[in-house]
């Protein structure tokens, strides 16, 4: 079965070989690895694709949250979720078939790129199926090169990472302090409390 998985670290050097070392440890492999900066700096969320038993996924997850710049661990699986992937493709054009390879693009909403005499280069975002379904029709005409970046998801239902809200009347910008103190009492709590462990 295929599991999406969010987890949200603290941005700091070598967290990404921690995280995904567990899971090739187990003998899982990871299909696609995204990883950002959240809303703040001092955290990011790897979004992880992997294939395997649950049994052993849900030790893994248990494993990631006892890691100490690991925040929160969500399987999304299990919830309602939106999920997005970018790929860019170029794809052999000549002058003959260009209109053709430009009809297929525009069938699934991609935007052209960049052109050249001889390929044009194609930026399509959306579900997996739906980037999949633009290459197949695409691979008659030549794929030369294909680049995705891997899914990216988040829940419709829980928050995840949740940031309190400014408060009434005040505009966000002049609640920034207060946002970045929360984040880091949320981080400085959890690690104590795996240190009395």
């Amino acid at each position: 079965m295929q599991h999406v998985i969010s987890v949200l670290v603290e941005n700091h050097f070598g967290v990404l070989a921690h995280v995904s070392g567990l899971f090739s440890s187990r003998g899982f492999n990871i299909d696609s690895l995204a990883v950002g900066e959240t809303d703040d700096p001092t955290i990011s969320r790897m979004t992880i694709v992997a294939k395997g038993d649950d049994r052993i996924l849900d030790q893994i997850m248990k494993q990631l949250d006892k890691l100490v710049d690991v925040v929160k661990v969500i399987d999304l699986t299990k919830d309602e979720m939106i999920s997005r992937e970018l790929a860019l493709c170029k794809v052999s054009a000549p002058a003959p078939v260009r209109s053709d390879v430009i009809q297929v693009v525009n069938t699934f909403r991609g935007k052209i790129v960049d052109v050249n005499p001889k390929t044009i280069t194609v930026e399509i975002t959306g579900t997996e199926s739906k980037i999949d379904a633009m290459l197949e029709l695409l691979r008659p005409f030549g794929i030369r090169e294909v680049v995705r970046t891997g899914l990216v998801a988040m829940s419709r239902v829980s928050d995840g990472y949740k940031v309190p809200p400014p408060p009434a009347g005040v505009y966000p910008e002049s609640n920034i302090e207060n946002l970045e103190s929360n984040g880091k009492k949320k981080t400085k709590k959890k690690k104590l409390a795996k240190s009395k462990k």
